[in-house]
């Protein structure tokens, strides 16, 4: 990553999520879920589906890509965990969520305007 990139994703508090194909770990390819930097208590935050779980080795929560898939709605259990984990960020860091938030709309269908 373009140095004067990071520097500006990280100026201020940030929350991220994203996909790891596979970090060698048994469970294999992982989603994983941050805060930068991470608020007090944020390891402690109740995030869901319920094999989400923090890893203190890597410092962020993760979700198996094997649990997403045996899920009966895939897509529901990663947008619980994407928002759950955004919640604990957002909250434990007193974040502004009436300017931040916005009502979610339609899976796979893009917003008409922010």
């Amino acid at each position: 990553m373009n140095d004067a990139i990071a520097r500006e994703a990280y100026c201020r508090e940030v929350s991220s999520a994203g996909f790891w194909p596979n970090l060698g770990d048994p469970e294999g390819p992982l989603f994983y879920s941050y805060a930068y930097p991470a608020p007090d208590r944020f390891a402690d935050a109740t995030v869901a589906p319920a094999a989400a779980r923090w890893d203190a080795k890597l410092g962020e929560f993760v979700l198996p890509y094997a649990a997403v898939r045996g899920e009966s709605d895939p897509d529901g259990a990663l947008l619980q965990f994407l928002q759950s984990t955004y919640e604990a960020a957002a909250d434990g860091a007193d974040w502004n969520r009436r300017l931040l938030d916005r009502e979610q709309g339609q899976l796979g269908v893009p917003p008409k305007h922010f």
